[in-house]
């Protein structure tokens, strides 16, 4: 059997990068030959096997030939008869279309060694343009190798793809897998200003496309436009190692400016509930999983309610701990925080330096939770029956207690 490592594994260890999946393209083979060998099939529209033992992917060499719209389009033909310069240029960059044996030869017959040494993306073949997911994932290298450049011609191709509709035909599930995966990369920023560059924001994030040239007070936004903050912010998030789901609250916690009216800029009072409304819509669209969809939505509404916490009365305070979820999903209410810390933060000379609301509402938190509810409500019943509004009324008092103390001797 002739194996060659390829993809990402070959292109991470030439940049020194850790490796993650390795994955191989085996040629000269037929799927009965792979069976007989213990290779166990997976997936569905060409044939796919994993190791016996390594459990390592393993694809028969393919080409494939476009047919219809969209990433579906395609018919593959796996044989023995496909050669591996076949296999490797129907792949999407040169930087991964490099393969290497058994003995550690590396075999190149795209240029991609020459690209990864002069750090660029470049398309292997006219057939990139035949799948629209491709636009998504070079804009997700860009943002995970953030140093390299895409080629004038690549992006000339990737602004045409947008031009003739392919975009229109990317799948909720593919854009949010890609968009997920970006969202982690070393700078996420450089995602959204690839698909801003090529048109593709438009189409699949327009919401956040909208915040091109939206003003911001400069007394609090040095920057001046909303949508040069929210890249600053992400780029924030990622400095601060937020997960995936924080780093998407962080991208689409201020999409409500756009919808400011003109005769109240560049003051966005309000811009919280609108943002809210504007992602739930985007999230019901990309489908993203509840995880991200949640923080997003509560980090979107309470943002600038956590910015306020020093100036905010106890029983503000209090409400908003409630509305957080402080008590049941306390890490979730830790989530928002690192997402507001991040909009914080997203000015340089920020970067490093405390953020007191975020200390101040996790000690509210502390300061909370030392009320004996318990007690408070066998007290409460004792007087009044059994009345669970008065119940709750009684520790929200006894918690606006707590946190009045602590505003009165908080130092922050």
């Amino acid at each position: 059997m002739r194996a060659y490592l390829v993809g990402g594994a070959v292109r991470d260890t030439l940049l020194g990068r850790s490796v993650g999946d390795r994955d191989f393209v085996v040629i000269g083979e037929t799927p009965e030959n792979m069976l007989a060998a213990g290779f166990m099939p997976v997936g569905g529209e060409f044939p796919v096997f994993l190791h016996p033992k390594t459990k390592e992917e393993y694809a028969l060499a393919r080409t494939e030939k476009k047919h219809g719209k969209g990433y579906h389009g395609f018919v593959f033909y796996a044989a023995p008869d496909v050669s591996l310069k076949d296999d490797l240029r129907r792949r999407d960059l040169t930087v991964n279309a490099i393969a290497q044996d058994e003995n550690g030869k590396l075999i190149d017959p795209w240029g991609g060694i020459n690209d990864l040494t002069a750090k660029v993306l470049r398309h292997v073949s006219p057939a990139f343009s035949e799948d629209p997911v491709r636009l998504l994932r070079v804009a997700r290298f860009a943002a995970t190798l953030p140093d390299f450049s895409i080629a004038a011609d690549t992006m000339a191709l990737m602004r045409h793809m947008v031009q003739r509709g392919e975009a229109a035909n990317l799948t909720a599930e593919r854009v949010w897998r890609e968009l997920a995966r970006g969202l982690t990369a070393a700078c996420p920023a450089r995602m959204i200003e690839v698909m801003n560059d090529c048109g593709l924001l438009e189409v699949i994030l327009p919401e956040v496309a909208a915040l091109r040239g939206v003003p911001e007070r400069r007394d609090y936004h040095p920057e001046g436009e909303t949508y040069i903050h929210t890249l600053m912010v992400l780029d924030a998030a990622a400095d601060l190692h937020l997960s995936a789901a924080e780093c998407f609250a962080a991208l689409v916690h201020d999409i409500g400016k756009a919808q400011t009216p003109a005769t109240i800029l560049p003051s966005h009072h309000g811009h919280e509930a609108r943002s809210r409304t504007l992602v739930e819509s985007l999230c019901q669209r990309l489908k993203t999983p509840q995880e991200f969809s949640s923080l997003a939505l509560t980090a979107a509404a309470e943002h600038g309610n956590v910015h306020n916490a020093l100036v905010l009365r106890s029983s503000k305070v209090v409400d908003l701990l409630m509305r957080l979820d402080v008590f049941r999903r306390p890490t979730r209410a830790e989530s928002v925080l690192r997402v507001c810390e991040a909009d914080y933060a997203y000015w340089p000379a920020r970067r490093g330096t405390r953020y007191p609301q975020g200390e101040f509402i996790r000690l509210a938190i502390e300061a909370a939770k030392t009320v004996d509810s318990g007690a408070i409500a066998c007290t409460t019943q004792k007087k009044y029956g059994h009345t669970p509004s008065k119940i709750a009324e009684q520790i929200r008092y006894a918690r606006i207690r707590a946190v009045r103390t602590l505003s009165a001797t908080s130092k922050l």
